[in-house]
């Protein structure tokens, strides 16, 4: 096995359990079964969600079977992961939309020649009571209050319901049924990926590697990319939304962005890097690179990217924004920030008086546009440039405090 392939494999990874025995599966020189499970639970997917589906593309481009199991079965449960308060379960009929969205977003990156796109209702409906009871026999509550989020709860005196303990069983008994050699997962789902090789073991299967990658950070660069945050990059948005979306990361975040996301190698990231470390240069540039990438997977290829750059160029740096532009941060409690109240906070303007006048006088933009509403709320999570006459700019990130 050649090195290189090895590192690809490894490329981004937060933990790999246990390394040793993934070289050795790797030396068997045969298609493993790589295993990584997606529950339904919104209609689009992120770029947060393609780290995982990226790790799988490069599997399947060295040769190995990729099992994409869409969790309709446990969509319905709710992953528990992360929650401080039992989370409300997904209807059939909201699983079934969600999971359908789900198959036509994935190959834009997996080949759907080499693909098998499984479901976990297909042998979880079909166990009996007395069946999923033998699992649950498997398993131990001492074990389960392990898990950080489980623990948490307990001691504070918060709830857990019965249903939340079969979460980690069922994605664990997916790999039994799957015979998965290795599983992805975000570092969030290691306690769930572990119950998986405890329960292969416990039904006497080889254990199957677990590899987890790390939880890409949204637009604001602090918490996790969601929906939910309003700091994410849909792979469904608008080329010019995605493309406007890379350029507004900040520079230290579009390297992880690289690593993660990129289907460069790391001597060309590397390269970028050293180049803009000694001013040779400019990260602008570099950050282009990305977005082109990124917007040409989803959207075409190439030309695609090539297109819109040239709209973001034409929209922004003939409109004469200054490539060098104070940064901002603003918080606030609720979910959306009035845009007179963020003109005055940023510094913009003098007073809400003041940025309603100009906006009326149609000297307000945002990312070029001029705007009109003296009303507009602007969402949390947010990130954009915010120009005032024509000598006064910011890009302003709105956080949920």
């Amino acid at each position: 096995m050649q090195e290189e392939t090895l590192n690809l494999l490894l490329r981004g990874a937060e933990e790999v359990l246990i390394k040793q025995d993934l070289i050795k599966k790797l030396q068997e020189n045969r298609p493993l079964r790589i295993k990584a499970g997606f529950d339904p639970t919104a209609p689009d997917l992120h770029l947060g969600h393609t780290v995982l589906i990226n790790k799988l593309k490069q599997f399947q481009d060295c040769g190995h079977e990729v099992l994409f199991l869409i969790g309709d079965f446990t969509g319905m449960i709710g992953d528990p992961t992360g929650k401080n308060v039992t989370r409300k379960p997904l209807t059939k009929d909201e699983v079934l939309v969600n999971a359908l969205t789900y198959q036509e977003q994935v190959f834009k990156i997996l080949d759907p020649d080499k693909t098998q796109i499984v479901f976990n209702s297909t042998w979880m409906n079909a166990l009996s009571p007395a069946e999923l009871i033998q699992i649950a026999a498997k398993h131990t509550v001492a074990r389960m209050l392990e898990r950080d989020d489980f623990s948490k709860r307990y001691k504070s005196g918060q709830a857990i319901a019965i249903h939340e303990f079969l979460y980690p069983l069922i994605q664990g008994y997916d790999s039994v049924v799957m015979r998965a050699d290795v599983e992805l997962g975000g570092t969030d789902q290691k306690f769930n990926l572990l119950v998986g090789r405890q329960l292969q073991e416990a039904y006497g299967q080889t254990p199957q590697i677990v590899l987890t990658m790390p939880i890409l950070e949204g637009l604001d660069g602090v918490q996790k990319m969601s929906k939910s945050l309003n700091n994410y990059i849909g792979i469904a948005d608008a080329p010019s939304d995605m493309f406007g979306k890379i350029m507004s990361i900040s520079d230290d975040l579009m390297w992880r962005y690289f690593e993660l996301l990129s289907f460069k190698s790391m001597a060309i990231i590397n390269s970028f890097k050293e180049k803009c470390a000694i001013n040779q240069e400019n990260p602008r540039n570099v950050k282009f690179e990305l977005a082109k990438e990124i917007v040409g997977r989803f959207h075409g290829g190439e030309a695609a990217g090539e297109q819109a750059l040239q709209n973001f160029v034409a929209r922004f740096q003939k409109g004469d924004i200054p490539e060098e532009i104070e940064e901002i941060t603003l918080r606030t409690n609720i979910p959306t920030y009035a845009i007179a109240n963020l003109l005055k906070d940023a510094g913009l303007t003098e007073s809400t008086s003041e940025a309603v006048r100009m906006i009326k006088q149609g000297a307000v933009k945002i990312d070029g546009e001029k705007i009109s509403d003296t009303k507009l709320m602007i969402k949390a999570g947010t990130n954009h440039v915010y120009q005032v006459g024509k000598r006064k700019f910011a890009k302003v990130f709105i956080e949920s405090a």
